[in-house]
């Protein structure tokens, strides 16, 4: 989409949703979303950056529901080849919407590269950040200081037809879903449809 006369160029658009399913009578229990959006009006190929993300949990017992806090992000993005595959760094200032709310650097890189002749695909995203250990509630008041996190989604795609793909991805994660220091790995197979538009 980085093109034409328009002063305003739009750069790449990513809108990823994540939901599960396992509320009472298999109802939505979780549900995430994500959206970000880049866009330059110069020369240089360097990008603002802006994002989204938000969602929430429902648990059994009620009060045990949770908020993926509104956390609001704005940086620059880079994209760039290196040898045969195409990647984009991403550096943002990124707010957690805490009752005390948390102010951060986060750093994303997304990758994709072609294999054997573009039958096979490796592609993915990791991302870098830290979060004040104080949310400002009771649970977490008596904390201070920092955490870190990481955050990857490496996938391999496989094309078994033009437009069918079988595939895997790892999700890694390391105080993302716990505050233990514990690295968290959930490995998925899928099937993958292209869709023409």
């Amino acid at each position: 989409m980085d093109s034409g006369k328009h002063f305003i160029k739009p750069g790449s658009f990513l809108f990823k949703t994540q939901a599960d399913f396992t509320g009472e009578k298999t109802n939505l229990a979780k549900f995430y979303v994500q959206v970000s959006q880049t866009f330059r009006c110069w020369r240089p190929q360097v990008f603002v950056h802006l994002q989204y993300s938000g969602g929430g949990g429902l648990t059994e017992p009620r009060e045990y529901s949770y908020y993926i806090r509104n956390t609001f992000s704005a940086g620059l993005s880079y994209p760039f080849k290196l040898g045969n595959a195409w990647l984009s760094a991403v550096v943002d200032y990124k707010k957690v919407t805490y009752d005390k709310a948390s102010d951060d650097a986060l750093l994303t890189l997304y990758w994709w590269k072609g294999l054997f002749n573009y039958k096979a695909e490796f592609l993915g995203d990791f991302s870098l950040w830290t979060e004040n250990k104080n949310h400002g509630d009771d649970f977490t008041k008596s904390l201070g200081g920092k955490r870190f996190f990481f955050f990857a989604e490496p996938q391999i795609w496989y094309n078994v037809f033009p437009k069918v793909a079988v595939g895997t991805r790892l999700s890694v994660n390391y105080h993302v879903l716990s505050a233990a220091n514990t690295l968290q790995l959930y490995p998925s197979m899928a099937v993958r449809c292209k869709l023409d538009k």
